[in-house]
């Protein structure tokens, strides 16, 4: 599985900097890779024999939408077939990654692998988003200009999605640290590789991302609370990074990242024009209640339902769970809430379960992405660009995944996988 593992990787990294996956060449490269990483497991299980299907409960609402979607567009529910057509094609991208992320990392090495994997690749991306507003100018990759206008960060063309992307690496980081789960030589690493992505995360002055990281350490702070598994030492972890990420934005240009946060850019959506806009989406699931107006339609039926018209194409409402009810109606909503049930009840019970500190870190850090992300669905659209929405799915299996117990041995002492790779303190 390990060339599995190295491909769903490769898929997570891909989606990030192909500017999220929101065009159709970056689209068509993510649903091939999908649809090649699922055959290579195939092949893989057939040859080992005897496979074992781990089969996360989540599969059951996320298909439920897939089914929904499926029905819209072979029984004419849809006001825009080949818009329903596209939205299945990334759904079905979207289920195959997720089932195959729980097939391939299973072991305590390959959580471990993929932990650091998500710190190094936060920190390249927030790096690169660093230097980037710096030198760049108005050009993505110094070379991409935006025709249709946006507001970029790092390779993202909306900086609220890469406020977005942050939410969902940076808990990782923290939660290793404040839960002791890894080694104290590498707590310097680890705070160093979480505290970049803060940095930027400031410095694009999302202020919805902002306030949902703020969020986030909330969640953090009474996850460790509860257990009284951080130390004072431990929890200062949390403050020693903050005020080193603003340390670091002084340090770059504190007075662009406050002009980035205290004023709104022309073509920056408004806070009032987003309530607008839910609006808008409210009254399409009151003219469809039931099954929506058809999978990714809003931007053809939004329209007619306009309570603010400004002269530009609204291609999503700004909010997901909004999004979600004009789309598939309540069926879509049920679906919706059953997937938050699951992911908030199982991740609650394996939190509690009696595991080790890095299994307990990992919980800790995934319910921390998802909470905040969540948060900030209330005002944007992370969950409909495809890399915001991959990393989402890869943090609500980490929530919900077993806990693994703890490698400690009789005497107590510190241990390590035997491929080497550092996962926790005993304790």
């Amino acid at each position: 599985m390990k060339g599995l593992r190295i491909g769903l990787c490769g898929v997570f990294a891909f989606s990030v900097f192909a500017h999220g996956v929101v065009e159709v060449w970056s689209q068509s490269i993510l649903e091939i890779a999908a649809a090649v990483l699922l055959v290579i497991w195939a092949w893989l299980a057939y040859r080992e024999g005897g496979a074992v299907i781990h089969w996360s409960p989540l599969n059951w609402p996320i298909f439920g939408l897939f089914v929904i979607g499926a029905a819209q567009l072979a029984f004419g529910g849809t006001v825009y077939a080949y818009l329903t057509r596209v939205e299945l094609l990334k759904l079905t991208a979207y289920i195959i990654i997720f089932f195959l992320t729980a097939q391939a990392f299973r072991s305590r090495a390959d959580l471990s692998r993929l932990a650091w994997f998500l710190l190094l690749l936060g920190f390249a991306v927030s790096l690169f988003g660093i230097i980037q507003h710096f030198t760049s100018g108005e050009k993505i990759y110094w070379v991409r200009s935006l025709p249709f206008g946006g507001d970029f960060f790092g390779p993202y063309v909306n900086r609220n999605h890469f406020a977005g992307f942050v939410e969902l690496v940076a808990p990782v980081g923290l939660a290793l640290m404040v839960f002791r789960g890894l080694r104290r030589d590498l707590f310097p690493m680890a705070g160093l590789l979480t505290i970049v992505p803060l940095g930027a995360l400031i410095l694009s002055g999302s202020r919805g991302g902002i306030v949902s990281f703020a969020f986030e350490v909330c969640v953090l702070a009474l996850l460790a609370r509860s257990r009284r598994a951080a130390e004072g030492p431990r929890l200062v972890a949390l403050g020693v990074v903050g005020l080193a990420a603003v340390a670091l934005i002084a340090w770059i240009g504190a007075d662009k990242a406050i002009e980035r946060f205290s004023t709104v850019k022309p073509g920056e959506v408004s806070m009032s024009r987003r309530w607008s806009m839910a609006r808008g989406g409210l009254h399409i699931f009151l003219a469809h209640p039931v099954k929506g107006t058809g999978l990714g339609t809003v931007i053809a039926a939004y329209p007619q339902f306009e309570t603010a018209y400004d002269g530009k194409v609204v291609d999503h409402v700004h909010n997901d769970y909004v999004e979600v009810l004009a789309d598939t109606g309540a069926l879509g909503g049920i679906c919706g809430l059953a997937f938050l049930w699951i992911l908030f009840r199982d991740a609650r019970k394996n939190f509690w379960a009696e595991q080790g500190h890095f299994s307990r870190a990992l919980h800790a850090g995934a319910i921390t992405a998802v909470s905040g992300l969540l948060l900030h669905s209330f005002v944007d659209f992370n969950l409909h660009i495809p890399s915001n929405a991959l990393l989402f799915l890869l943090q609500a299996y980490l929530a919900t995944s077993p806990p693994l117990p703890s490698e400690a041995g009789p005497s107590g002492q510190r241990r390590r996988t035997q491929v080497g790779v550092p996962t926790e303190v005993a304790g």
